[in-house]
């Protein structure tokens, strides 16, 4: 299968993780509707023992973050009643709230990204950030880079160190560098008919699965388990599967998929029902 291919008589490097057997992978909802559209879904993401960090003498659950988009792809004009209370549900079940900020290739400005992250920061209290359409070019990885000391540091990292939690979405493969501004980044996002026959490049290898995200849309129930070999095999730690589709312009995100309990069954045994 053209999942990743090694060149003959290359190994890979000691920490390679694709096509490692029992790797455990986790979820990741990269933005529901707003909660006032879609209370159904975001209740469902507090379910008990859903939350990746439950707290102590509780069991991990497989949802690592939830992305949370006010309005227009950030954090909106003013604090939103819904959203305060929905991203404080989700911190209590133990899952980790990103706020979205769009980077739109890199053609957004560094104070107007800022400006967005403390907004997110002061009403919604995130626990981290979502840089969606975050640029992957060599060209614009020092915007990148200033872009994410300084959210590390409004989110309690030292001198631009450990803080927060940030996950960058270029879609496709950035530059490796792109890495040492992230926690994760989401390396593939589109659908399943592209999907089954991507491949990841063999630099991922070298790094664990949790350094990477798979986002994958119009995936049919009957090829799940496919996916999730692929998904394995890839090296991805966190994937969003779903059967929506973005027909007539739908966002296939904003509502959770119709095998979610199925997925999350699989990924988090233990889950309550």
């Amino acid at each position: 299968m053209p999942y990743l291919t090694t060149p003959p008589g290359q190994v890979r490097p000691a920490g390679a993780i694709c096509g490692a057997v029992g790797q455990r992978l986790g979820l990741g909802v990269p933005g529901c509707a707003h909660p006032m559209l879609a209370p159904m879904e975001w209740a469902e993401l507090t379910r008990p023992g859903l939350g990746a960090d439950p707290g102590p003498d509780r069991v991990a659950g497989p949802l690592h973050w939830a992305v949370l988009d006010v309005g227009d792809g950030g954090p909106g004009a003013r604090p939103d009643p819904f959203c305060a209370p929905a991203a404080a549900a989700l911190r209590s079940a133990g899952v980790a709230v990103l706020g979205r900020l769009d980077m739109q290739d890199g053609a957004r400005t560094f104070g107007e990204l800022v400006s967005e992250a403390h907004r997110f920061l002061d009403w919604y209290r995130v626990d981290g950030f979502y840089l969606a359409h975050c640029p992957g070019d060599p060209a614009r990885l020092g915007h990148t880079q200033r872009l994410t000391a300084t959210l590390r540091a409004l989110c309690g990292g030292a001198d631009g160190g450990h803080g927060g939690r940030l996950v960058l979405a270029p879609g496709f493969h950035p530059h490796p560098d792109y890495l040492q501004c992230a926690d994760q980044l989401v390396t593939y996002a589109g659908s399943w008919a592209d999907y089954r026959w991507s491949q990841c490049e063999e630099w991922t290898a070298a790094y664990p699965a949790e350094c990477f995200c798979h986002l994958v849309h119009s995936l049919p129930r009957t090829h799940l388990e496919e996916a999730l070999r692929i998904a394995r095999w890839q090296g991805a730690g966190t994937v969003c599967f779903t059967d929506r589709t973005r027909d007539r312009g739908q966002d296939p995100w904003a509502a959770l998929p119709g095998y979610w309990d199925e997925i999350v069954s699989c990924l988090g045994p233990g889950v309550s029902e």
